[in-house]
């Protein structure tokens, strides 16, 4: 489509998936500027969206179609824990508030108070109460507050604590009768916690839209039959089905956008940077199971800028010498890594860092294994200037890119010179066009494909907690590697001296060598080091730290099922 509108107005109904593998460039940009702020408090009302099938939740019908024909009549959940990161990743907790929402009564908003005032970068919850609340006195709560059993219907006398989630109905499968459903979350265990990439202010009172998609619940990452896995569950020790809602829940909430007070307006409505009179947009593909990504708004995806963008990642001309590109340490056939434990610059220098994988980059808020470059288009100039990397003279690279490209750049950005800028909006337009979605496990998550008995072994094994106390025994690997990314994307100590970022654990297979520094050779040295002992340490993170210090000790067929799963994480067209 020849020069469609790239910037859209702040909430045209702009935030639903299309079609299952693609979602055009509108859908997928969030309409919000960061602005600053003071340190006042100020009010964050939260609205939330329940969807299935990428329409509003409606109760009581039976008409979601699937392997099984299913309707949803009660919808109920605590949430707690809520935190927010400023720009410096620091986090704001605002302890001891809690919400209850339930679908019936369309009870889907709530208010949170003293915020302080700033901007801000994520937004995290839990779904569920901590250990504290969950098993303290619920007599102790007013009338209309979240925790009061009376108003919420979700607190077990029985057993003490709270239900975290009800979700009920009825479903249908082919040729059969209808039958009823009743997954009720709980337990401490199964406390989830939530966290949303959401660029946003807080200075006197902010609105946050939140999506809640019921269709992932029951399907991403783990799709659950009732029929097969079963149609009832009060979430006991060990149960799968609780299992897989805990597991699912990351990818099943997402950001729609942000709004604020008539005398709080956000910034004007952003210009694309040097907008060409002629352009193409590029067709943004991806599954419908991830999240919509945040991309910048002032550098809207061109396929005029993509092409110059893949060109420049190429081109040997962009280092000192000659001899090396970006791709020198990024082969598109590893999955945009070199296989080297420690990428190597010009005249062979060695470096101190793995080459990190370059897919799904759209995903995240902060760049290099330390984050510390908070965009993609502030980190793409770094390694051409470093000099143990490609050592270049920006200008230099400027004086031989206006010599050379200056048509391509014309293309890309209208008329007029080339700028270090440009180089680097044309280089992060490329690599945010780089994904990965088809696995052999998003086949299967599908009905495409199907997993072998090891896999699935290794799969339960991976979205399963370890804690002893409620007898289960997994390999506890989702906390930092959950979601449709199988990462977090943030920063945790893991043992080997220091806070990096969590990678993609998607195309394993052609990554190695493996963490930081590529110490590990194979996914079997990974798991053995995961599965403990692992140096302790007071920054450890605490998924790791609340395990025994000799570590998880997984078996050998345990460790042979994980390695199995993480392979099957591989997409082919890398």
């Amino acid at each position: 489509m020849k020069n469609p509108p790239p910037i859209l107005s702040a909430f045209g109904g702009c935030f639903a998936h299309a079609s299952r593998a693609g979602i055009c460039l509108a859908k997928i940009t969030l309409l919000l500027l960061l602005a600053s702020g003071t340190a006042k408090a100020g009010s964050l009302r939260i609205n939330i969206s329940h969807q299935f099938e990428g329409k509003p939740l409606a109760l009581n019908s039976l008409k979601y179609e699937g392997k099984e024909t299913l309707s949803i009549s009660r919808l109920s959940y605590l949430l707690s824990e809520f935190a927010l990161q400023n720009q410096e990743g620091t986090w704001q907790e605002l302890p001891d508030q809690f919400a209850f929402i339930d679908a019936s009564s369309r009870r889907t908003a709530f208010t949170l108070s003293d915020v302080p005032s700033g901007t801000y970068k994520s937004f995290r919850f839990s779904l569920g109460i901590p250990k504290k609340p969950n098993h303290g006195d619920p007599a102790q709560y007013p009338g209309d507050h979240a925790l009061n059993p009376n108003l919420n219907r979700l607190h077990w006398n029985w057993a003490g604590g709270y239900i975290f989630m009800a979700l009920e109905g009825k479903y249908r499968s082919p040729g059969k009768e209808i039958k009823g459903f009743v997954y009720h979350l709980a337990n401490n265990p199964n406390l989830s916690r939530v966290q949303l990439n959401a660029a946003f202010r807080v200075k006197t009172s902010t609105a946050l839209g939140l999506t809640f998609d019921l269709q992932k619940l029951l399907t991403h990452p783990r799709s659950l039959s009732f029929e097969k896995d079963g149609n009832s569950t009060h979430s006991h020790p060990g149960d799968p089905i609780a299992s897989a809602l805990v597991a699912n829940l990351q990818s099943s909430f997402s950001i729609r956008g942000a709004s604020y007070p008539p005398d709080e307006v956000p910034l004007a409505n952003v210009t694309p940077l040097y907008l060409p009179k002629e352009f193409t947009a590029y067709p943004f593909k991806m599954s419908r199971r991830f999240s919509m990504p945040l991309l910048p708004r002032d550098n809207p995806l061109l396929e005029e800028r993509v092409a110059l963008g893949k060109k420049l990642f190429h081109d040997k001309d962009l280092s000192k010498d000659g001899t090396i590109s970006c791709a020198t340490c990024h082969h598109q056939d590893k999955a945009f890594t070199d296989g080297l434990s420690l990428s190597k610059g010009i005249n062979n220098q060695v470096g101190d860092r793995n080459s990190m994988p370059l897919f799904n980059l759209a995903w995240k808020s902060s760049f290099f294994w330390d984050g510390r470059a908070k965009s993609l288009r502030d980190q793409v100039l770094q390694p051409i200037q470093d000099h143990r990397e490609m050592a270049a003279h920006l200008p230099s690279v400027i004086v031989h890119l206006e010599k050379n490209e200056g048509p391509a750049f014309e293309r890309a950005f209208g008329p007029g010179e080339v700028t270090e800028e440009k180089v680097a909006l044309a280089l992060e337009n490329f690599l945010l066009t780089l994904t990965s979605y088809d696995s052999k496990f998003d086949r299967a998550m599908s009905g495409k494909d199907k997993l072998t008995p090891a896999e699935e072994r290794g799969m339960k094994l991976f979205f399963t907690e370890y804690e002893p106390r409620s007898q289960q025994y997994g390999a506890d690997c989702f906390h930092c590697h959950g979601g449709a990314n199988f990462s977090d994307h943030q920063l945790h100590n893991n043992g080997l001296g220091g806070d990096f970022s969590t990678p993609s654990l998607r195309n394993l297979v052609l990554t190695a060598p493996y963490m930081h520094d590529g110490r590990f050779k194979t996914l079997e040295e990974v798991i053995s080091h995961y599965s403990g002992p692992i140096a302790r340490s007071k920054d450890l993170d605490p998924n790791l730290a609340k395990h025994p210090k000799n570590g998880l000790q997984l078996s050998k067929e345990d460790r042979a099922a994980l390695v199995a799963f993480l392979k099957a994480l591989t997409d082919p067209k890398y």
